[in-house]
C-alpha cells in the first residue's frame, strides 16, 4: 500500500432558497459529493425530483466515516424541534429520474432504503436513503463502536442500523427510477470495487458479487471494477485487522489513480443532460421499469415471510413486510383492503393480509398471492421461540409504539385466536387457514402459489409462477441464524 491516507474536511454548506410545493411535507436533501462525474447533474435532479425545502451539500469530505459524523451536525439531526418530517440522504453518483414527492408527502415509515439501477450489480439498494428525523436524531446521539468492522465498512448503515434498534423500528424497502453508479469516472470506479470485495466477504455477500461479475460483458468501466475487486483481494487478506481495512479504504483515491495510470487509462469528459438524453435514447435498459400487478403474501408468521418480501424486492415487487402505521390499523379495522401504503407498494406480506385478504382480491383482481408453509412440527417449534422473545404490551410508550402494539394485538387476535402462544390453538389457526385459503383459491389455481421456502422451494417455483425469469443471486434467506450472522451488515450500501 503507498501514500498517505486520504482525508479532507472537505465544504458543509447549505443552499438558499426553499425547492417544495406550497404547503408539502417538511423534506431536507443532503447531497454528498467527492468529485463524482455525475454530481452536478445528480444534484440538479435531485432537487427536481425531491423537492426539499432545504438542500445541504457535503462536498469532498473524506473519509467517508467522516462525511456521515459531518451529516449528524446539521440542524435536523441535532434539533429535536427541527421542522423536518424526513432526510433523504444521497450520493451524487445516483441519477433520480422519478418525481418522489408523493411518495415522500404520504410516507410516515421511519427508514426506506431505495432500490435503483445499479451499472455494475442490476437491482439493489443502495445511495438514496429517506429517513425520518428521530431516526436521523437517534443516529446522532448513538455511541460510535470502536474496533468495529461493520462500521469501518458501512459507517452510515451502521449507525442507522443501531439507531432503528434503539427505537424499536425496522426499515422497509422502496423501488424509484434511478441510475446508480452509471456514467462514473474510472478511478471512482476502482475504488467502490476495492471497497466492494471487502464488503463481500461473507458467503452471502460473495456469492452477489460473483453472480453480478458472472454477467459482466466488455468495456473499460468493467474491466477497471475486475481489477480492483483483485487488488483489494490481493493487498487485504480476510481476517485483516479492522485498522488495516481502513487504512486501505482511506488511501482508495490514491491507489485508484496509481492503478489507472499503470494499466494507461485516462477518466472521460463531463456528464450532463445532454449526454444523459442520449444514453436514455440509446439504451432502452436504462428506461422505468413498469409497475407489476400486486403480489400479496398470505403466509403465517416464522414461514418465511421475511425472505418472500426479500426475493419479491429482488424481482422488482415493492412489498412491504408487516406494516405497523396507523393507515394499516385503520384499514384493518375497516377490514376492506384498502391499505394506503397500497397506493405506493406493490403488496404486502405476512399475517396483516390475512384477514382481509378474500377483500384485497376483490380490490385488485389482477392480484397474485403467495401462501408460504413449512411443516406442521417445525414451525409450532419456532412460533413457540419467535412468542417467547417478543416484547409484552404493557409499560409506558410513546403514541407510534402504541399503533404497533394495536396492529399486532388486532393481528394475533384476528389470526391466532389472542397475543400469546398457545399450541393447541395456534396448530388450530394454521389448518384453518390453509384450507380457507385453498378454498378461495380452488377455481382460480393459477393466482395462488404455495411456496415452502423451509423446505427448499426457490426461485424456480417463485419466478415461474410470476412470469419473470430467474435471478442469478442467490435465493435470499432470513432465518434466524443467517439474521444473526449479518445482523451488523447490511445487504448493500
Amino acid at each position: 500500500m503507498s501514500g498517505s491516507a486520504s482525508r479532507s474536511e472537505g465544504v458543509v454548506r447549505t443552499l438558499e432558497g426553499d425547492f417544495a410545493p406550497p404547503g408539502s411535507k417538511h423534506i431536507e436533501l443532503v447531497f454528498r459529493s467527492v468529485g463524482e462525474r455525475t454530481s452536478q447533474l445528480a444534484l440538479e435532479l435531485a432537487i427536481q425530483h425531491v423537492k426539499p425545502q432545504r438542500v445541504h451539500l457535503i462536498e469532498d469530505v473524506k473519509p467517508f466515516a467522516l462525511a456521515v459524523r459531518r451529516m449528524l451536525e446539521l440542524p435536523h439531526a441535532t434539533d429535536p424541534s427541527s421542522p423536518c418530517s424526513h432526510v433523504v440522504h444521497m450520493d451524487a453518483d445516483c441519477l433520480i429520474l422519478e418525481d418522489m414527492r408523493p411518495f415522500l408527502d404520504a410516507n410516515t415509515l421511519p427508514y426506506v432504503d431505495c432500490y435503483v439501477q445499479d451499472r455494475f450489480r442490476g437491482r439493489i439498494h443502495c445511495g438514496v436513503h429517506v429517513t425520518r428525523a428521530d431516526v436521523v436524531r437517534m443516529m446522532a446521539t448513538v455511541p460510535v463502536p470502536k474496533d468495529d468492522l461493520p462500521y469501518v465498512l458501512r459507517p452510515e448503515s451502521r449507525l442507522r442500523n443501531l439507531a432503528l434498534a434503539e427505537l424499536g423500528l425496522e426499515k422497509q424497502l422502496k423501488s424509484f427510477h434511478i441510475l446508480h453508479d452509471h456514467f462514473q469516472d474510472l478511478a471512482d470506479i476502482f475504488a467502490k470495487y476495492a471497497l466492494r470485495e471487502l464488503r463481500s466477504r461473507t458467503e452471502f455477500q460473495r456469492k452477489r458479487l460473483d453472480a453480478s461479475m458472472s454477467r459482466w460483458g466488455a468495456g473499460a468501466d468493467l474491466d477497471v471494477a475486475r481489477h480492483a475487486v483483485a487488488h483489494a483481494a490481493r493487498v487485504v487478506p480476510p481476517g485483516a485487522k479492522p485498522k488495516h481495512v481502513e487504512a486501505y479504504i482511506q488511501n482508495l483515491p490514491q491507489i485508484a489513480h496509481e492503478e489507472l495510470a499503470a494499466l494507461g487509462l485516462d477518466d472521460q469528459g463531463a456528464f450532463g443532460r445532454t449526454e444523459l438524453e442520449r444514453a436514455l435514447a440509446i439504451d432502452p435498459s436504462l428506461a422505468a421499469r413498469p409497475r407489476p400487478p400486486k403480489v400479496f403474501g398470505l403466509g403465517l408468521s416464522r414461514t418465511g415471510t421475511r425472505s418472500l418480501t426479500a426475493a419479491l424486492h429482488v424481482l422488482g415487487i415493492d412489498t412491504v413486510h408487516y406494516p405497523t402505521d396507523r393507515g394499516t390499523l385503520e384499514a384493518l379495522a375497516r377490514g376492506d383492503g384498502r391499505f394506503p401504503l397500497l397506493d405506493h407498494y406493490d403488496g404486502i406480506t405476512d399475517i396483516t393480509t390475512i384477514p382481509s385478504f378474500d377483500a384485497l382480491d376483490r380490490a385488485y383482481p389482477d392480484a397474485k398471492f403467495v401462501l408460504t408453509t413449512r411443516d406442521e412440527a417445525s414451525w409450532l417449534k419456532s412460533c413457540k421461540q419467535h412468542w417467547g422473545a417478543r416484547a409484552p404490551l404493557e409499560g409506558p410508550m410513546g403514541e407510534e409504539h402504541r399503533v404497533q402494539m394495536e396492529v399486532r394485538r388486532r393481528l394475533r387476535e384476528a389470526v391466532y385466536g389472542g397475543y400469546d402462544f398457545d399450541a393447541t390453538r395456534f396448530l388450530h389457526a394454521r389448518r384453518d387457514h390453509h384450507e380457507r385459503v385453498m378454498r378461495h383459491f380452488a377455481a382460480r389455481p393459477s393466482d395462488l402459489l404455495v411456496l415452502d421456502i423451509v423446505a427448499g422451494d426457490r426461485w424456480d417455483k417463485l419466478a415461474a409462477f410470476l412470469g419473470l425469469e430467474v435471478p442469478t443471486h442467490p435465493f435470499p434467506h432470513k432465518g434466524k441464524k443467517l439474521s444473526e450472522k449479518l445482523a451488523s451488515l447490511e445487504i448493500d450500501d
